[in-house]
């Protein structure tokens, strides 16, 4: 679990289950974006109302179900910096094992235009800095 430089805890809900008593496969889509909101919190400063952006591309591969009992955690770092967007990695963890791994590219957009923006410096020497880019 080394490869990423940032991990938080995230809390399985009642609601996150399906019949079958195991987490909905659109559920892990919820998760990464509390892990990305968390990142840019913890280290971009940011809050959901200063981040202005949309997902161009989310791909998720399921390694094993997620059940209530689980202690869940995310892994994650930005890998790619490019000028309007960025890559994301992921992996989720339940009760130890790797249940899900994802990618993610956010494009930044400009609140006023609703176009492509480039990633503020200030994001970007974050980023850099934390992820070693």
């Amino acid at each position: 679990m080394d490869e990423f430089g940032y991990t938080t805890d995230i809390e399985v809900r009642y609601r996150d289950l399906d019949t079958m008593g195991h987490v909905n496969n659109a559920v892990y889509a919820t998760y990464l974006e509390q892990a990305r909101m968390d990142y840019f919190r913890d280290h971009l400063g940011l809050t959901m109302d200063d981040v202005r952006g949309v997902i161009a591309h989310l791909e998720i591969d399921y390694h094993r179900s997620i059940t209530a009992e689980d202690d869940v955690i995310i892994e994650m770092g930005i890998t790619e910096l490019g000028n309007t967007s960025f890559t994301m990695e992921y992996e989720i963890r339940a009760g130890g094992e790797v249940a899900a791994t994802a990618e993610i590219v956010q494009v930044v957009f400009d609140g006023e235009t609703d176009e492509p923006t480039e990633i503020p410096g200030e994001w970007r020497d974050r980023i850099a800095t934390h992820e070693g880019l």
